[in-house]
């Protein structure tokens, strides 16, 4: 699988990253998906310290047990866990410094590939977050750091900032909200995007109608219930290569420049299987991308 280098750092990543939120708690299920990932040549595994209150990274750890040099392990933290599974933002220095070393013994590993930010608002200490980072730069414990955040202001100060070397954000051909300053802000200063969210829940997957009577009668975005029918109806007759639609709408995600890898969820080896597929279709072209444009809302960010 092809792997991108993740903006100015030494990591390469393939094109199509794992996260790790969708594995479930049975152990066994989680490192038979896990294996075939890897066998497959996906090397980027995203997680976070939220997922299933440690969990989940606790899975992966055991899940990569005897491949950690195969991979690309990412994970993510600022949202403070309460025993009652409660949460609440808390970007502090302090606690950084101290949840980093509760990931390295759930994941089994002394070092984060990449460690990021899981959240931000401009209210936050971004000083004092950036010190924490590069701190566990310093130390060995990391090797580089992001942010997830779909927040174009939060985003911006990091870019001015700090030494990010990613930006994950939700990306789709019905969330189109980066491309109207994220992406080409972040290529032309060496950032990665790796993208969540390709398939909108499954609205722009080879099941997108079914999906969507179940999961679109209240809307999705700016889009309505009418209007995610009629856009998929449309979509789906476009022949880009007879690609089915999970494949344009991934080679979509991946199509500019900034963007690294497109992470997509799955709970079974049999869904690893068919994203893996999707990937060998044939890449857009640029006149492909822009039919596809033409069909769906180029919608802008309402929180900054």
């Amino acid at each position: 699988m092809k792997k991108n280098r993740l903006g100015q750092s030494n990591l390469y990543v393939s094109e199509l990253g794992l996260g790790c939120m969708s594995l479930g708690t049975n152990v066994n299920k989680a490192k038979e998906i896990v294996t075939e990932a890897i066998d497959q040549g996906i090397n980027y595994l995203d997680t976070a310290d939220l997922y299933d209150q440690g969990e989940n990274e606790a899975i992966v750890g055991k899940s990569i047990k005897g491949k950690r040099d195969q991979i690309i392990l990412a994970t993510k933290v600022g949202n403070h866990l309460n025993d009652d599974g409660s949460w609440f933002w808390h970007p502090s220095k302090a606690y950084i410094k101290e949840q980093v070393k509760r990931s390295l013994q759930r994941l089994e590993t002394d070092y984060i590939d990449l460690y990021q930010l899981h959240g931000g608002t401009i209210d936050d200490p971004i000083d004092e977050t950036i010190e924490a980072f590069e701190d566990l730069k310093q130390e060995g414990v990391i090797r580089y750091y992001g942010i997830s955040s779909i927040r174009p202001n939060v985003i911006k100060e990091y870019v001015k900032r700090s030494s990010i070397v990613s930006v994950m954000m939700q990306y789709s051909l019905l969330d189109r909200r980066p491309e109207e300053e994220m992406l080409n802000l972040l290529a032309e200063n060496n950032i990665s995007v790796v993208t969540r969210g390709a398939l909108a829940k499954g609205m722009l997957s080879d099941h997108a109608k079914k999906v969507i009577e179940n999961k679109g009668r209240d809307g999705y975005l700016d889009y309505s219930y009418q209007e995610l029918k009629d856009v998929v109806e449309n979509l789906e007759q476009i022949d880009i290569s007879g690609q089915s639609l999970s494949a344009t709408s991934l080679q979509y995600a991946l199509h500019h420049k900034a963007v690294a890898s497109a992470v997509t969820g799955v709970s079974s080896v049999e869904q690893l299987k068919n994203n893996i597929t999707i990937t060998n279709s044939p890449k857009l072209t640029d006149a492909d991308y822009q039919k596809l444009q033409s069909i769906t809302k180029a919608i802008t960010y309402q929180k900054y």
